[in-house]
């Protein structure tokens, strides 16, 4: 893979938001990863930047606004069965609102020791504890379907 010229064709947020030891995740409903476990988040708007979009989707998805989300990390993801997509993921520490359920969407609290990497995508294993532990990354994968073929993460880097 030419990470040099490649090129996403969409562009996608994520965000956890991490109060104690607690982590909050979604059971996703519909779209890409339907039935997964992942952070609320999605697709950017022609015109949004990546934080108006963190912000929208979360209320969107989860019915709550995130307080100062800070850009922890960027996602490479070059697919054999969808378009390529970069994804920008954030960390917030609290949030405005009451916390509910969507047509997209399950809110759901985990302890950070029971996180279920096992419902999750395949990658997340490898970048989520850096979210967690509030370290800058950068992560390039290559899917073929569901199963990651290949993966980099670099610290200290977005």
């Amino acid at each position: 893979m030419d990470w040099e010229s490649w090129e996403p064709s969409i562009r996608a947020t994520l965000i956890f938001i991490i109060q104690g030891n607690q982590i909050l995740m979604i059971e996703k409903k519909r779209g890409l990863g339907a039935g997964k476990i992942n952070g609320p988040g999605g697709k950017i708007d022609p015109g949004e930047t990546a934080l108006q979009a963190i912000i929208r989707e979360t209320q969107e998805e989860v019915l709550v606004t995130p307080h100062d989300p800070q850009k922890i990390g960027e996602l490479y993801f070059s697919m054999s069965d969808s378009p390529d997509i970069l994804c920008h993921v954030f960390r917030a520490e609290s949030y405005d609102g009451i916390l509910g359920e969507t047509d997209e969407a399950v809110p759901v609290w985990y302890d950070l020791s029971c996180i279920p990497f096992d419902k999750m995508w395949e990658d997340d294993r490898y970048w989520l504890p850096h979210v967690i532990e509030k370290r800058t990354f950068q992560g390039k994968f290559i899917f073929d379907g569901e199963t990651m073929l290949w993966h980099e993460i670099q610290l200290n880097k977005i």
